[in-house]
């Protein structure tokens, strides 16, 4: 039996958010193995500017094999300050709780963008969620 590849990417497009007091959440894949999330990167179409009160969250959440779950594995408040450029990759911060990282086959991930405040607008693009083989 084969346990290659170690590593994977799993990749894909997420819509626009294109109401500042609107949510979306979008199914990204299931895990297809047992891993670990090493990674996570946004990289959305048109530039995000991050404001103080009014702004947006954006997660990657894995709702586990019977899709109720809701662990955090990373997070990223686009607060003031916190932008991301268009069409350029954009590191999301993984959970500082190592449990929250690993994943057993067949797990859901889902990809969150959430209004805060009034929230802003979420451009839509590409997340990638890299994962390594336990």
């Amino acid at each position: 039996m084969t346990t290659a590849p170690f590593v994977q990417v799993i990749e894909r497009n997420v819509p626009a958010v294109s109401t500042a007091g609107n949510d979306d959440d979008t199914v990204l894949g299931q895990a297809p193995f047992a891993c670990t999330v090493t990674s996570v990167q946004y990289v959305p179409e048109a530039a995000i500017t991050g404001a103080a009160t009014n702004n947006r969250t954006v997660s990657l959440v894995n709702k586990g094999q019977a899709g109720s779950g809701s662990t955090s594995v990373a997070s990223l408040a686009f607060d003031n300050g916190i932008n991301a450029t268009a069409n350029d990759e954009k590191t999301i911060t993984l959970s500082g709780t190592a449990a929250n990282l690993v994943l057993a086959a067949g797990d859901t991930l889902q990809w969150r963008s959430i209004h805060v405040g009034t929230g802003i607008t979420d451009p839509g693009g590409v997340v990638r969620v890299t994962i390594s083989r336990t």
